[in-house]
């Protein structure tokens, strides 16, 4: 696209949110986001009017938000229960150790993506604006970026922090089996432990790379190969 074709499209998209419409693909949108990303000199001129278009969008269609910092300090002391109960397992015996550790772990799962997102995005310059959840069918809380900021991160950058959510999540099981060991939790706890690692990895290859996060950061990582 040419910058008369990014200017359209914009042009189209902005139409579109004053429409309180969240559909931004039909508009040429993304096709002009894609333009952007492939061409760096470009993002200065832009990168302030994409965001404000993607922020619009996504106010329109986002079941639930709330402010980056709200929702961040709730991850955070969710994830601070989530440790607290994995501790107090400890002093558990059999099976109400396992059953504990199970939930401290699944309460880490849930409090914890959102977060690895977030920290490694902060390195890199990338700022976020929301927590949110996106659908019903889809309740886990998932973290919005201020797409200027994102615009303006490096291609490899913005890869890796789309893949930081999703690694973390795949080793947390793991290390949770540390715990069930010294702990002598059920067998059934360290059998489901590795059930849910290894379950979410196949779920990784089968899904997250045709819609999710791993399909984000083979996009970037094809931009910062151009």
């Amino acid at each position: 696209m040419n910058r008369n074709e990014i200017e359209s499209a914009l042009t189209s998209s902005e139409q579109a949110v004053d429409r309180g419409d969240a559909a931004l693909g039909p508009t040429g949108f993304w096709k002009a986001v894609g333009a952007v990303k492939r061409d760096p000199r470009l993002v200065p001129d832009y990168a302030e009017r994409i965001g404000s278009i993607d922020r619009r969008a996504f106010e329109a269609w986002a079941l639930f938000t709330v402010p980056a910092a709200l929702g961040t300090a709730l991850m955070a002391i969710g994830t601070v229960t989530g440790f607290g109960v994995v501790l107090w397992a400890y002093s558990l015996d059999q099976p109400a150790n396992g059953i504990a550790l199970l939930i401290g772990t699944g309460i880490t799962l849930m409090t914890t993506h959102g977060l690895a997102h977030m920290a490694v995005g902060g390195v890199f310059g990338i700022r976020f604006t929301h927590w949110f959840v996106g659908s019903m069918k889809r309740p886990q809380p998932g973290v919005k970026t201020d797409y200027a900021t994102y615009l303006r991160a490096d291609a490899k950058h913005r890869a890796w922090m789309h893949a930081s959510g999703a690694v973390l999540t795949k080793l947390i099981p793991f290390f949770a089996l540390g715990p069930a060991l010294v702990m002598e939790a059920p067998w059934w706890t360290t059998a489901l432990l590795i059930v849910v690692g290894i379950g979410q990895i196949i779920t990784d290859v089968v899904w997250s790379t045709k819609s999710s996060d791993w399909k984000k950061y083979r996009r970037e990582m094809r931009y910062a190969q151009q």
